[in-house]
């Protein structure tokens, strides 16, 4: 597997963020970089929930639209959707139709909305691992998809009645979200963002 490899502008990239560029700006501007917020953390958990077993460029290229079609993922409004938006959603072309995912989505923001503030918040943070304890990958085969604490957190999640997420998805929820650094040890993106 390969290193940083570097992009138009000559400084080195996961080479994952240089196949399009849609992924190079999602590398560069979002991907892990700390995210907060009980409806931010919500949002990054169905679509990540939504990308299982598709390239999460298909996601990317219809964010938007999901943000649309569930309101901006707010949790309150998701949770008072209707069997009628459940519909609307299963026939909206701009997201995937994926049955089980919209239901997820659906049966998890009900449970969200009966946390309190910041509770989503503090349970997904609360398994962000020590970044000392985590040397920097230098390739892509040094990035794991699975660790003890993502593992931990989808336990943690489907203990409180949280569907649709397993360690895998967990794990990349984590990368997206800033709980990891998983840029790589050469990649400029490594340890915040590519400075302008």
């Amino acid at each position: 597997m390969s290193g940083a490899l570097p992009a138009d502008d000559g400084r080195p990239r996961c080479p994952w963020g240089l196949s399009a560029a849609d992924y190079l700006a999602y590398h560069d501007d979002e991907w892990g970089r700390p995210v907060h917020g009980d409806d931010a953390l919500f949002e990054r958990l169905c679509l990540e929930a939504f990308q299982s077993g598709l390239s999460w460029i298909t996601i990317l290229r219809r964010r938007e639209t999901f943000r649309t079609a569930f309101e901006g993922f707010r949790i309150e409004a998701v949770a008072r959707f209707t069997d009628a938006d459940r519909e609307r959603l299963l026939a909206d072309p701009g997201i995937i139709r994926n049955r089980a995912k919209v239901d997820a989505t659906l049966a998890n923001a009900k449970v969200l909305a009966d946390w309190q503030a910041g509770e989503l918040d503090e349970l997904i943070w609360s398994h962000a691992p020590d970044p000392a304890g985590r040397p920097a990958p230098r390739t892509l085969a040094d990035v794991p998809a699975v660790t003890p604490e993502s593992t931990a957190l989808a336990k943690a999640l489907k203990k409180r009645s949280i569907r649709f997420v397993g360690p895998t998805t967990a794990y990349a929820l984590m990368q997206a979200c800033g709980l990891v650094d998983d840029h790589l040890a050469d990649c400029v993106a490594r340890g915040g963002g590519v400075p302008r």
